[in-house]
């Protein structure tokens, strides 16, 4: 829907597998790997969905790529849902991740600005057959705009997330660091979740802490279940909680990985962002919480030199 739509809309506005260990969930079974198929195309085409008021989109755009580099798309105005709306919309690159955002001039139609992400797949039917197989739910069946085909899916624990196809297919560079999909989920759901996106997006878990230091979302001195999948659609860090949250954790729905922390926390602030949550030193990276003008909030993070 949206990243297909502005991706190539913008081009004509401008003319222009599983590895478990045995401390991790249940495995997809030898059955259920041998009869779906992968479905994804590639983290640079995945992006991250923002809402903004209109007012505020240049000063987003505009700080976010003066902390991580890249450039927008030409910025149009377009309906790029299945029922009458309208938004100005602006695909914006840079080396640390993707995003599609939105400013909406007519109400925003239900559900709407829920969906997290966008990821593009290879085929949309496939993919929708896949998604129910893996136990999500469609709850924005297919749907045609100008240049494709988009459907929104729900799975356990309440995540939405776009999925998106082209009729002519994009080529994105790859980026130069794969941003983590941040996903919060309870103990009821997360065995299930991760069961269920593991055979959908035929990733494998690389690491499931049941002891990870707390401290990374906000509540030091205790400790936390993390799990980290990595994907043909990028990578996804879950975050097994109680739901006591310190704000602003939880609001962030990406997490950008840089090589200097400090640096990009000086370049964000420098270009209006505020941070949120200081820098924070966990065993294997440091992190950070900010937010950008315009309300976005995001996870950075600077992996740890040994």
């Amino acid at each position: 829907m949206f990243t297909r739509s502005l991706s190539v809309g913008f081009r004509t506005a401008t003319m222009a597998a599983l590895v478990l260990s045995a401390s991790i969930l249940a495995p997809v079974n030898a059955k259920e790997a041998a009869t779906s198929h992968d479905v994804a195309v590639g983290a640079q085409y995945d992006t991250t969905h923002v809402y903004i008021a209109p007012g505020d989109f240049d000063t987003f755009v505009n700080s976010f790529t003066a902390t991580f580099g890249g450039k927008p798309s030409k910025r149009g105005t377009f309906n790029v849902l299945p029922v009458p709306s309208s938004t100005e919309g602006q695909y914006v690159w840079t080396p640390a991740g993707t995003l599609s955002t939105f400013a909406f001039l007519t109400p925003i139609p239900y559900p709407f600005g829920q969906e997290r992400t966008g990821y593009l797949v290879t085929d949309m039917d496939e993919a929708i057959k896949e998604a129910r197989a893996a136990g999500a739910e469609v709850i924005v069946d297919k749907f045609k705009d100008p240049i494709g085909l988009d459907a929104v899916i729900q799975w356990p624990g309440g995540v939405k997330m776009q999925l998106y196809w082209h009729d002519t297919a994009p080529h994105y560079d790859p980026l130069q660091t794969v941003p983590d999909n941040r996903v919060y989920v309870s103990a009821d759901t997360a065995e299930t979740f991760v069961h269920d996106f593991l055979r959908f997006s035929h990733g494998k878990v690389v690491s499931d802490d049941r002891k990870a230091d707390a401290g990374e979302i906000g509540k030091t001195g205790q400790s936390y279940r993390r799990i980290r999948i990595v994907s043909g659609f990028g990578k996804m860090q879950v975050n097994v909680t109680d739901g006591h949250l310190p704000y602003p954790y939880g609001h962030e729905i990406s997490g950008y990985e840089v090589s200097d922390l400090d640096a990009t926390l000086a370049k964000a602030t420098a270009a209006g962002a505020k941070i949120l949550s200081p820098r924070y030193d966990a065993s294997d990276r440091s992190s950070a919480i900010v937010q950008f003008p315009g309300g976005y909030i995001a996870e950075i993070h600077a992996p740890k030199t040994h």
